[in-house]
């Protein structure tokens, strides 16, 4: 019996981590700035940050992957953390901010 719940337990706790990114919509999204000296060579790229949200305000940003390495973070952690949501909303999401001339 005790086996059983512990299987079960384990099993909805696998599911609670392996459930997938929130998708989140802001209602006040602010653009990256192009990063000047990124122009002037015209270089190009992206970048991929994972956020949280607690009560529609951003809380932590993270770089996940960006090309090239050290260019455009900075600008799209700055940009996300100026996101909105909609009031009470919490969770994590994703997203590619693509840098293009």
């Amino acid at each position: 019996m005790q086996r059983s719940i512990l299987s079960i337990a384990l099993a909805t706790l696998a599911i609670a981590f392996a459930a997938p990114v929130q998708a989140l919509t802001p209602v006040k999204r602010v653009e990256p700035v192009y990063p000047p000296e990124a122009a002037r060579a015209g270089t190009q790229g992206f970048v991929e940050v994972e956020f949280t949200v607690d009560g529609g305000k951003v809380g932590s940003v993270s770089v996940l992957n960006a090309k090239p390495a050290r260019t455009f973070e900075s600008a799209a952690v700055r940009a996300v953390k100026q996101w909105q949501f909609a009031n009470g909303s919490a969770g994590r999401g994703k997203v590619r901010l693509d840098f293009t001339l």
